[in-house]
């Protein structure tokens, strides 16, 4: 009988690209893929394969909503787990695994109940909420970011962040130094775009020395609410830029790259490394534990990305390290170079192996 794998991810794009990752790969061994999320993550699994069934659990989170709506998560999440018990009961999966996100604990509840084998990937340097809840409870603790700080007496296995599949399409492209010629910049705050970048990025570009500044182009992801006066601003300072809320095309984007400016995600530091690009990270502050800072510090310190907290992210210190990057060739390679040997591209094959050793237990 054809193995059932069920997947269970929240609702953004750090979540859901690695759990993307993986259930292509489970589908190309010939298992089955059922994707459990909530209706927030619904959304965002559009780019899986149509073989996925998606099943949309109740879920919810203390992080949004007032006291009355704070006070029916609890509900709401069982409601959630009695659902996923009553499939789980029905389907008996071979394996379960957990990507994070609240959406994720009725799957990993249901799946823990029912003695099933499971297990957690972790993207970040730090466990979320979720992964921190189920890290003693399941049989294997996967990490994309290593070290990883984890609960005393649990022991992880460093796997790496799984990429999509367009992403290994474009490991390791070729790095056009910069140069007088066109170069683009990529500018990117997570899923959903980030506010201080959109308010710092594009007049530390339209700073630049002008020998540079001609020559750049930009492609620029901002929030619904920020993309007009970006774009307003990139047009009236005569830069050419692409501003857009979502771009479903990162990895042509980044590999024909010179810089990528952006927030240090887990799956956008793994983009980054697996394609070989330099890069500023600008860390989410508010990041839980700071996991955005403990996500970037191995390209740091490996010389392939500069780090500016939200603290001193003005647009003199942007315009100044940007400038540093565009006139030197040489370093631009360096840190490509750096970067690419902090990727992990067989991410994806190293889970995949954990999922086969967690099926034939």
């Amino acid at each position: 009988m054809t193995k059932l794998l069920v997947i269970a991810a929240g609702g953004t794009g750090g979540h859901m690209f690695p759990a993307q990752a993986l259930a292509e790969a489970m589908l190309a061994k010939g298992w089955r893929v059922k994707l459990s999320t909530d209706e927030r993550g619904a959304r965002y699994a559009g780019g899986f394969p149509d073989a996925v069934e998606i099943n949309v659990v109740k879920s919810a989170t203390f992080a949004r909503g007032g006291i009355v709506a704070k006070l029916a998560v609890p509900f709401r999440i069982l409601t959630g787990v009695a659902g996923a018990m009553w499939r789980m009961f029905r389907e008996r999966p071979d394996v379960v695994v957990g990507f994070g996100g609240y959406p994720a604990i009725p799957a990993m509840a249901a799946a823990w109940v029912f003695r099933i084998p499971r297990m957690i990937h972790e993207q970040n340097g730090v466990l979320g909420r979720t992964n921190r809840v189920f890290a003693k409870r399941v049989d294997k603790v996967a990490c994309g970011i290593w070290p990883t700080t984890l609960p005393e007496g649990v022991e992880g296995v460093h796997v790496g962040n799984p990429v999509r599949a367009s992403v290994l399409e474009r490991a390791g492209a070729g790095y056009i130094p910069p140069g007088d010629y066109p170069m683009s910049i990529l500018v990117m705050g997570g899923s959903q775009g980030a506010r201080i970048l959109s308010d710092i990025v594009p007049p530390a570009i339209d700073a630049l020395p002008e020998h540079i500044r001609r020559n750049v182009r930009v492609a620029h992801q901002a929030r619904d609410e920020d993309m007009q006066r970006v774009a307003t601003y990139y047009a009236d300072a005569l830069i050419s830029a692409d501003v857009q809320p979502f771009f479903d095309d990162v990895p042509n984007r980044m590999s024909e790259a010179q810089l990528v400016i952006t927030r240090s995600g887990a799956s956008t530091v793994a983009d980054v490394s697996v394609i070989g690009r330099p890069a500023i990270f600008v860390p989410y502050a508010a990041a839980t534990g700071d996991h955005q800072t403990a996500n970037a510090r191995q390209l740091v310190d490996a010389g392939a990305a500069i780090l500016i907290p939200e603290d001193a992210f003005t647009v003199k210190a942007l315009t100044a390290q940007i400038e540093t990057i565009l006139t030197n060739d040489a370093g631009a390679l360096k840190m490509a170079q750096a970067a690419l040997a902090c990727g992990i591209p067989d991410a994806t094959t190293r889970l995949v192996a954990l999922v086969d050793e967690l099926a034939d237990k």
